[in-house]
């Protein structure tokens, strides 16, 4: 009887969990995101779309795939590779506002080797990190490093980005590795995007779990 009872309190345990994680993608076409690309003449469905299973970007020119729902107050987890040759990228959290190349939002960096940096984008936003405040402005978006040596797996292999938003807090670990948190946050909410910065990646996996 005890064991029954543990399993049936087990099965509950994991549905509840499952009921709270929301897949952000579901493995076949971009429902629920948008593409924004800075040059008008490239057909956006070429520029990010999904092959073989995973969400895909040629990288160029610059721009992003966003949901078009806002977010606060969540767990994020993203995988993402970079086939050949990396160069840019990022996760855009508290993307706010009209699309643009140069939105407002906090991002992930992803740039080759400096994954786990914490970049501000839009002017007046804000973000403290060590103590320090930085501010964006229309010449400077501070890129604040990250905290450990860079722990990036090779040309091909998955990584995992962990992302916690929570209130005007951020946090950020890669491939399980806390590597930056940002505090004071001006931005607290908005969507969540994928950007295309000069080269192919790709993303999978990618849930969301609501906090409070």
């Amino acid at each position: 009887m005890k064991t029954i009872l543990f399993s049936a309190l087990l099965f509950f345990a994991v549905a509840g969990f499952a009921q709270k994680k929301q897949s952000l993608f579901n493995g076949k076409d971009l429902k629920g995101w948008t593409i924004f690309v800075g040059d008008t003449s490239i057909t956006p469905e070429n520029f990010f779309y999904v092959k073989d299973g995973v969400i895909e970007t040629v990288g160029v020119p610059v721009g992003y795939l966003r949901t078009k729902k806002e977010y606060s107050n969540y767990r994020l987890h993203v995988e993402w590779r970079y086939p050949e040759n990396p160069v840019n990228s990022g996760v855009m959290l508290h993307t706010t506002g009209p699309d643009k190349i140069w939105v407002s939002h906090y991002q992930a960096n992803l740039k080759h080797q400096s994954v786990g940096d914490f970049v501000v984008h839009g002017v007046g936003q804000k973000a403290t990190i060590n103590g320090k405040e930085y501010v964006s402005t229309e010449k400077d978006k501070p890129a604040v490093p990250k905290m450990n040596p860079s722990n990036e797996k090779p040309d091909g292999e998955w990584n995992s980005y962990d992302i916690v938003c929570k209130g005007n807090t951020i946090e950020i670990k890669v491939n399980g590795l806390l590597q930056n948190t940002a505090t004071n946050c001006s931005l607290t909410k908005g969507a969540i995007a994928l950007q295309a910065e000069g080269c192919k990646i790709q993303f999978r996996n990618l849930w969301i779990e609501k906090i409070k």
